[in-house]
């Protein structure tokens, strides 16, 4: 069949290239194939469904890229969380103080009538969007912080430098599941893709609650590493 001839052909070009690479384009991959650009085309969709190949409208298609680790290490009796691979950078797409709300409030722990700061960032790493972030603080712990606040560096630095706020402990669930239409126009991955969800609470070293984050994360460029520790009580 010449489609899997053709996808055969692909996956060694694939082979052939770094990660993230931009392949021919469609026209020049016909000719250099001898097939028609529908049966190309199909060969490249599949590949796309596997994960192998992800296309940009716009751009081209390219070489499925390494995915960025995070690191879990045990030090008992918590996880500890080193910096992720790569750069990250960040682009504030929402920046609100209002009143929390019975929801939020019972999150941040704190009056319904009290006043939170929502902030909605995207997570760039490598020049690819890699997460969306929705963080809310009590507002009276960051007086006078800004979006740009948000956008270089640790927000956790700035907390502990700007505000005396020092993070100490942290309950963070994850959960598979799939992108929305607002959610993959910014990640640019297809509408339903696969992507993880992770919400976090995090308190200081009062057992104060003083930030609650939403993430949604893309399945195909973000993995998770734990190293554990083992035992004789070990399952």
């Amino acid at each position: 069949m010449k489609r899997v001839w053709v996808r055969d052909q692909l996956r060694q070009l694939i082979d052939d290239n770094p990660p993230g690479a931009l392949i021919p384009s469609e026209r020049e991959l016909s000719e250099q194939f001898g097939v028609s650009r529908p049966t190309l085309r199909a060969a490249i969709e599949e590949l796309a469904r596997d994960g192998l190949l992800v296309r940009h409208p716009g751009r081209g298609t390219f070489t499925k890229v390494r995915p960025v680790s995070q690191p879990l290490t045990v030090r008992p009796p918590e996880f500890a969380v080193p910096p992720a691979e790569g750069t990250w950078l960040s682009r504030v797409e929402e920046f609100t103080v209002a009143a929390a709300g019975p929801r939020l409030g019972a999150r941040l722990n704190i009056s319904p009538a009290s006043e939170a700061l929502t902030v909605r960032r995207l997570r760039i790493t490598d020049d690819e969007p890699m997460a969306i972030e929705h963080i809310s603080l009590p507002a009276a712990l960051v007086p006078g912080i800004r979006p740009d606040d948000f956008e270089t560096g640790s927000l956790y630095q700035v907390l502990r430098q700007r505000f005396g706020v020092a993070v100490a402990t942290a309950v963070q669930t994850t959960e598979a599941t799939v992108t929305d239409a607002t959610e993959s126009a910014l990640l640019e991955v297809p509408v339903y893709a696969p992507a993880l969800l992770f919400e976090r609470t995090t308190k200081d070293a009062d057992g104060r609650v003083v930030e609650y984050t939403r993430s949604i994360y893309r399945g195909d460029r973000y993995r998770i590493t734990a190293q554990l520790r083992l035992d004789d009580s070990s399952g």
